[in-house]
């Protein structure tokens, strides 16, 4: 049976900060505020698959309040969400996401995610989706303020 979780996260762009979404480090002036990489495409995705299997999300997993976690790529947390299907002798079917930013463009960028996000889950490339949008000015998203990312996988569970 196929089981679906969705995902989401979104973080606070500040200066001094690198820009990390889906792995891939973008130029930009600022970076996305966080305990970890503060990487909100992986986030989201982690938080899609976790909520495939019923389970808490990433922050249960990984604490903001725990200093191992200080500055960890978020490729980490991914993969332990990919371990957390084995046991139950699932596989992941696919993961699809959109990142929600004003600025910087992101469709250059999108190859090297979706192979960054396919090699900490063990899949093919094929099997993940990537889209990038704008807010069209609004919100705090359209002010530059933030990025946001969603996400959704289906796991195939016995």
């Amino acid at each position: 049976m196929v089981h679906v979780g969705i995902g989401y996260d979104v973080h606070q762009l500040v200066a001094g900060r690198k820009l990390i979404l889906g792995g891939v480090e973008i130029p930009h002036p600022k970076g996305l505020d966080g305990h970890s990489d503060a990487d909100a495409l992986m986030h989201a995705i982690t938080d899609a698959i976790l909520g495939a299997l019923g389970e808490e999300d990433i922050g249960h997993f990984f604490p903001n309040t725990d200093p191992r976690w200080k500055g960890v790529a978020s490729s980490v947390f991914l993969e332990e969400a990919a371990r957390q299907v084995l046991p139950r002798n699932g596989r992941i079917v696919n993961v699809d996401a959109t990142i929600i930013a004003q600025q910087p463009k992101l469709y250059p960028h999108i190859a090297a995610m979706k192979k960054n996000i396919a090699d900490a889950l063990g899949l093919r490339e094929a099997q993940i989706g990537i889209k990038a949008t704008t807010n069209e000015h609004m919100g705090f998203i359209g002010r530059e303020e933030g990025i946001a990312a969603m996400a959704v996988a289906s796991v195939d569970l016995p």
